[in-house]
């Protein structure tokens, strides 16, 4: 390709919604522009791209013995209401009506229409079992989309769904797609992580997500280098922290004028935030009930943990406001859990807790001396963050924190969509038995932009040779030059009909300018013709690791060539 034909369109500077590298560096590069906000076009060196990491997917997938398909990003509201998920899944769903009135959605993800499709298409035993997947676009209407790729309103997937014949069929579909799933990433040089994961909205009973390490996660990755327990944070756990034994003391009043927060009840009455009961408001929508939720004062809730303890969905899940506190007889500032007529969900630690500090439902007070069992009584779940330092739960050594970014999800959905949706086969003994089911997801453009998380530098993006929009580019200082062009044009024709993806570039421009642009782009081989070119001596630069060397022309090819032909 002659960059004179190419549509390249760098900037100097990206828009100020861009703030981290990935979006800021694929609008500079020329990769996508926006439409509006969480929808993108993919203009032609983006789109290679993003064709290059579609086509290490479908080829291990294609390896892994799933099958391909392709199913419609409209989905009707009749299968959403089979699996309960019409209603539950909030918000997010993109609803619309046709002109006949009838409702549909356009897919978030497809648990429903692969069901659909194999409650219609698996009849025996003998069929089963199978894993069908498709690499589609899906549509999420996200509050605030942001970080260009990372969140947006429409972005593209790879999911894919096995059926089994029961547990056993489940756990080595699985396996299976566990391990493509790391060859896929592998490929793709991506530095990640397997972890223990929510199942969220999807359901199920086990999950892993795959997390690529970078300080713009949006997650968390909880971890233990001794015995590699992995977790998100909303799924992560640790040993409950003991504390101090004591004798149990008279419960009592103290004025506390103006302190609200934990820093300052601490702080006020000298002790440490340990022996403070933080306690958090939240409205359970669905049935209309506040439920106050206790941890310790220097810990976080983990809203995911006290939404899957009430059995509920983020959707229906929100702070309290100041008059729903006050109807269960708490005073904002003062919640504590003594004489309150409501749910009361406490942590492990708070359990192990004794003569804690908590709000008196009082305004300028707290109580002193408060103990469970003797004070109030609550139910003990799991409901704080786990945090580095923590004990691991499977050895008990100190964990780590990470951040990272979610770019594939695997799921044990087990029979929760083939009971609800009649989706079961004939078993030998000619009963009809439901489908034992999989999922599992890659967010394809968002793994796009983990890429770059991972590959760049001050100058632009550093792409891996196996999924850049060209492996190579010839850049003569001034094509105007006999010598540089006639050079340039040879290069470029020897490349031609070999595996290289070669640009010539052939502009009329100022070198520094042309040097700007590749190194933005990303394009792993630079070959620059210059003042040497009648000796048949070139630049190569190796932009993953921006050295530059002066070569004949041959040995250039031959690099390069060595490079493609290795990927």
């Amino acid at each position: 390709m002659k960059a004179s034909r190419m549509l390249i369109s760098t900037l100097k500077e990206a828009p100020n919604e861009a703030q981290i590298p990935s979006h800021i560096l694929l609008l500079r590069a020329g990769m996508i522009r926006k439409l509006v906000a969480g929808v993108y076009n993919y203009l032609p060196l983006g789109l290679k791209v993003l064709n290059k990491i579609e086509n290490i997917i479908r080829e291990e997938m294609d390896r892994s013995g799933a099958l391909e398909i392709l199913s419609s990003a409209v989905q009707p509201k009749e299968l959403w209401e089979e699996s309960g998920r019409w209603y539950k899944y909030g918000p997010e769903l993109m609803r619309f009506k046709d002109r006949h009135d009838r409702e549909f959605c356009l897919g978030p993800t497809h648990e429903e229409i692969f069901t659909d499709l194999a409650k219609n298409l698996v009849k025996s035993y003998k069929t089963l079992p199978v894993n069908l997947y498709q690499i589609q676009t899906k549509y999420r209407d996200e509050l605030r989309p942001r970080f260009g790729l990372m969140r947006g309103r429409e972005f593209i997937m790879k999911d894919s769904y096995s059926f089994d014949l029961d547990e056993a069929g489940l756990e080595e579909s699985y396996k299976i797609m566990y391990d493509t799933y790391k060859r896929i990433f592998d490929r793709l040089g991506i530095n990640y992580k397997i972890v223990l994961a929510d199942t969220g909205a999807i359901g199920g009973n086990g999950s892993h997500q795959f997390m690529a390490l970078s300080e713009v996660g949006e997650s968390n990755i909880v971890y233990c280098d001794d015995c590699h327990y992995a977790a998100d944070e909303e799924k992560a756990i640790a040993v409950a922290e003991i504390a101090e034994d004591e004798a149990l003391l008279e419960l009592a009043s103290v004025d506390t004028p103006k302190q609200k927060t934990i820093e300052e009840v601490s702080s006020f009455l000298n002790i440490s935030p340990k022996k403070v009961v933080k306690a958090v408001c939240y409205r359970e929508t669905t049935n209309n009930e506040t439920v106050i939720v206790l941890v310790r004062g220097d810990r976080e809730v983990n809203e995911i943990k006290v939404i899957n303890a009430l059995n509920t969905a983020e959707a229906f899940f929100r702070m309290a406001t100041d008059e729903e506190i006050i109807e269960i007889g708490c005073i904002p500032g003062f919640i504590g859990p003594v004489g309150i007529n409501a749910k009361i969900l406490m942590d492990q630690e708070v359990a192990l807790m004794k003569n804690m500090v908590t709000g008196a439902n009082a305004k300028d007070k707290h109580l002193v001396n408060v103990n469970v069992g003797r004070d109030f009584n609550a139910t003990v779940i799991d409901c704080r963050n786990a945090v580095a330092g923590d004990r691991c739960p499977v050895c008990g050594k100190e964990m780590k924190v990470e951040r990272g970014i979610e770019v594939g999800q695997i799921f044990k959905l087990q029979t929760k969509y083939s009971s609800a949706m009649d989706c079961t086969y004939i078993n030998q003994d000619g009963k009809n038995v439901p489908m034992v089911m999989g999922c599992y997801g890659i967010g394809v453009t968002r793994t796009m932009s983990s890429i770059i998380e991972q590959y760049h530098d001050e100058f632009g993006i550093k792409w891996p040779m196996n999924i850049a929009p060209y492996h190579a580019v010839i850049v003569p200082i001034n094509y105007n030059d006999v010598e540089q062009s006639k050079l340039a044009n040879n290069i470029y024709s020897q490349l031609l009909g070999t595996k290289v993806e070669v640009i010539l570039d052939d502009r009329d421009a100022k070198p520094g300018f042309k040097f700007k642009d590749w190194e933005l782009i990303g394009i792993p081989y630079m070959i620059i013709c210059g003042r040497r070119s009648v000796e048949g001596i070139v630049e190569l630069k190796n932009r993953m690791t921006n050295e530059k060397v002066e070569v004949t022309f041959e040995e250039a090819v031959k690099v390069v060539k060595e490079a493609v032909n290795n990927i």
